[in-house]
């Protein structure tokens, strides 16, 4: 264990201790002294942009992006003016912030992503200083410009700026300033010599940090912490001191005795830690130093940046990159020099039994004496998650695998959660991957954003490896892996089109949740519209094929795509989209290459849009559909002779149809309404659109016997229709001599059971008498019966001896007619024995 403590440095009740991380891969020499230097947490990428005030077109300054390793990811020269400041977003983007204020937002690989501005007053003013810096929100930017004046964009996404108001007596940049995130709001504290202000939206307040000295000095360097909780202040005078950020606690002052401003100033805490610390860099010189008015001092041999972690600072340098973090309580407890703590124990139990020792046995019995053998496998699990070195983890979850064999009632949930992170963990800290995270700023980032870092880098297989590993659903692992592969794949130049759609058929296949259509989108924005079309043939969906092939201006293969599909609503779509795009003519012949959608577009145009209709039977010559289009029409015109000009055009189109029979139907209906219009003048019947048996009932209704007589003989109506007509209109006026007339005028075609029925059914029993003579003895019994006379049916179904009569007159018969029912009776058994 002495060999885990050699590099632990004492600072009131903590230790410090600095991990290496990286043999550095790059080649920067002196690059990091004269170069704008940006490095992300969280194992983040660096930027940097050699000799950034060089002026010259024909030797331009140098961005160049490297892995948190030191791996170049990309390098190119800088064609865009003169850079402040660089910076990177909490999605990985770089932001490289101009003189005149305005933002350029590239990606990892150095694409140009877009740009912003940071207001038009700054290009006559000049940016003079920049901060960017994260939020709640999300990344922001604040900027001091040559005028004095302060401007905050706290969200780059959703872009708003503000301009905070002036500071009294400031002329040009303060000598230091900060950007604090307090209560929802994002203020600036900045000093101005012996002056400290807070800068809001409104207002520009003078505060003096609680216990602050008046023999300070003047405030020439400060920094605030990772959370924003603490603010660090350095004077003049080499006076250091430390508090909350709001200014209202004060945490320790400590006297560095150097007198001249830091490069950097960096907070290095740890999650809970009690005495948080300040780390300050000198070109030769870091100081570590805490609430114990004591320092650390560690020499410095070459330039160094200091990025500021979650959980600690990471000092990189030309060749090297250190981690300097606060060592966690339960690493402290297990590996101090003598220490009794139940996972120290019981590491070295574990260590006697691997020598096969006794001693393995009298270690447990002291933990487990103390009933501390469940603490003591948690710190070992705990303290193996804080390890960079991987045999330092090994060692303490062999321990830790060891006590729990002793346990009963052991969860093995975070031993085996622990085990699976850090594995997952040392293959990101690969030099060759470059992301040098802890266990706690793993947790702090998620699985998920990890996932994500990766896949922005492009390392596809360890991304896929990782989730399987850990059983991530699909949809949220290989999947969305899958699905940013296949979009970077569409765009290398050297593959045929063929061949990418193959690749991404054969490694995607049917992972769910992984969209042909967006691949193929992808395709086309990278301007390989044959490639987005070889992919859409993977796409199951037709919904989603569709949308995309309409963009790329295919839509004959859209249109096939939707009326393969069967989806009506999606073939609508295309055939309205294709509308508003082609000219009439064209459009129509598309359609007249697909049936299904020209059958659904004459729907759509019954419904909606009738004169179109009419165009599309035009241009098919379909003369049938034509004519019943203007029959359809003219009961749309209110105007009779305008709807009797539309319907010759219905009788000449039937006619080209030779449709003889339509024709001529549609000629009556012309004659009928001439008829109906002469009568309607003559008589003001209002007959007009009436159907012919309606316009026959109207006029026998009205006592026009003559008129109906003459529609009856013109339109050839059936004398049974007539005659029916005509009984009903008369028995409802009850003009029976009238009736009694029409009924002798010639054998009735409908017969006279008729004239009895009509009559009872008006209740007129004296006149129904009259025609049951008339009627056929078929029909006698049920006349009979009809006007009540029960005794004339028994004589008629005696006469006739017909069974199915004498048992209809037996229903009708009253029980007290008892010699009926006799009489009745034996005819039906004299009929049966026969």
């Amino acid at each position: 264990m002495a060999f885990i403590t050699a590099n632990w440095n004492p600072l009131g009740e903590a230790f410090y201790r600095k991990t290496e991380l990286y043999d550095m891969c790059w080649t920067v020499g002196d690059g990091l002294r004269d170069s704008l230097v940006a490095a992300a947490p969280y194992g983040g990428p660096i930027a940097l942009l050699r000799e950034p005030h060089r002026r010259s077109p024909s030797s331009r300054p140098q961005l160049e992006i490297y892995s948190a390793s030191g791996v170049v990811i990309t390098s190119f020269p800088w064609k865009s003016g003169p850079v402040v400041q660089l910076g990177w977003t909490v999605s990985d983007e770089l932001l490289c912030i101009q003189e005149d204020g305005s933002v350029l937002i590239y990606d990892l690989f150095g694409s140009f992503k877009r740009h912003f501005t940071m207001g038009q007053e700054v290009v006559q003013s000049q940016v003079l200083e920049v901060k960017v810096f994260h939020s709640p929100y999300g990344t922001g930017v604040a900027i001091v410009t040559g005028s004095s004046r302060f401007t905050l964009a706290t969200n780059i996404d959703d872009l708003k700026l503000r301009r905070l108001p002036e500071v009294p007596g400031l002329q040009g940049k303060p000598s230091c300033w900060v950007v604090l995130t307090q209560d929802r709001q994002t203020k600036v504290l900045l000093s101005n010599g012996p002056e400290l202000y807070i800068l809001d939206n409104t207002s520009c307040t003078a505060v003096c940090p609680p216990g602050f000295s008046p023999q300070a000095g003047s405030i020439v360097h400060m920094c605030v912490s990772f959370s924003y909780k603490y603010l660090a202040l350095f004077t003049d005078t080499g006076y250091l001191w430390t508090g909350s950020s709001d200014l209202q606690d004060k945490l320790s002052e400590t006297n560095t005795k150097k007198t001249s401003p830091p490069k950097q100033m960096v907070w290095c805490r740890r999650p809970k830690s009690q005495q948080p610390s300040v780390v300050l860099l000198w070109d030769r010189l870091l100081i570590v130093a805490g609430i114990c008015n004591d320092t650390i001092q560690f020499p410095i041999e070459e330039p160094c940046v200091l990025v500021g972690e979650i959980d600690g600072v990471r000092i990189i340098s030309s060749t090297n990159q250190e981690l300097l973090q606060e060592v966690p309580l339960v690493c402290q407890d297990i590996f101090k020099i003598a220490s009794m703590a139940p996972g120290a124990l019981l590491l070295e139990a574990h260590r006697e039994y691997e020598k096969l020792s006794q001693k393995a046995d009298e270690y447990l019995r002291e933990i487990k004496e103390q009933s501390m053998l469940g603490e003591a496998v948690k710190q070992c699990v705990e303290a193996a998650g804080h390890e960079y070195d991987s045999n330092t983890q090994k060692s303490l979850l062999r321990a830790a695998s060891f006590g729990k064999c002793f346990l009963t009632d052991f969860s093995p949930d975070v031993f085996v959660s622990t085990c699976r992170e850090l594995r997952v963990l040392n293959a990101v800290r690969e030099s060759g991957v470059g992301l040098p995270l802890t266990h706690t700023q793993f947790k702090q980032m998620t699985l998920q954003v990890l996932i994500d870092r990766l896949v922005y880098r492009q390392f596809y297989p360890l991304a896929i490896e990782i989730c399987r590993y850990l059983k991530i659903p699909d949809y949220q692992g290989v999947s969305r892996v899958l699905k940013h592969w296949a979009s970077c794949k569409v765009q290398q130049k050297d593959l045929s089109d063929t061949a990418i759609a193959q690749v991404i058929c054969v490694k995607v296949g049917d992972s769910p949740g992984v969209s042909y259509s967006h691949i193929a989108a992808k395709a086309y924005e990278c301007g390989r519209t044959e490639l987005a079309i070889k992919l859409l043939d993977f796409e199951p969906r037709s919904g989603e094929q569709v949308p995309l092939l309409l963009k790329m201006k295919r839509s004959q293969l859209a249109l096939s795509k939707a009326v393969e599909s069967g989806d009506t609503d999606l073939v609508y779509t295309v055939v309205s989209y294709l509308k508003n795009e082609m000219n009439r003519g064209d459009f129509f012949m598309t359609l007249r290459n697909q049936p299904v959608a020209l059958s659904l577009y004459r729907q759509f145009c019954k419904l909606q849009e009738q004169d179109t209709l009419k165009d599309l039977y035009n241009q098919d010559d379909d003369h049938q559909e034509l004519a019943n289009y203007h029959v359809t029409a003219s009961y749309r015109e209110k105007r009779l002779d305008s709807r009797l000009s539309v319907l010759q055009s219905a009788v000449d189109e039937y006619n080209k149809a030779k449709n003889e029979f339509a024709a001529k139907a549609t000629e009556d209906e012309m004659r009928l309404l001439r008829f109906q219009r002469k009568l309607d003048d003559e008589k003001g019947a209002g007959l007009l659109g009436l159907s012919l048996q309606a316009t026959m009932e109207a006029l026998l209704s009205l006592g026009l016997h003559k008129q109906a007589e003459q529609l009856y003989r013109d339109f050839r109506v059936p004398d049974k229709r007539y005659w029916w007509l005509k009984l009903k209109a008369l028995a409802e006026k009850e003009e029976w001599e009238e009736l009694e007339k029409f009924s002798k005028s010639k054998k009735s075609p409908i017969g006279y059971l008729a004239f009895v029925e009509v009559c009872m059914k008006h209740n007129n029993k004296f006149e129904a008498k009259k025609y049951v003579s008339k009627v056929t003895p078929e029909q006698k019994v049920k006349a009979h019966l009809a006007v009540g006379d029960q005794e004339g049916a028994a004589d008629v179904a005696i006469e006739r001896r017909n069974d199915a009569e004498i048992g209809a007159v037996l229903s009708k018969c009253p029980a007290s007619n008892h010699l009926l029912i006799d009489r009745l009776n034996r005819a039906r058994a004299a009929a049966t024995k026969k």
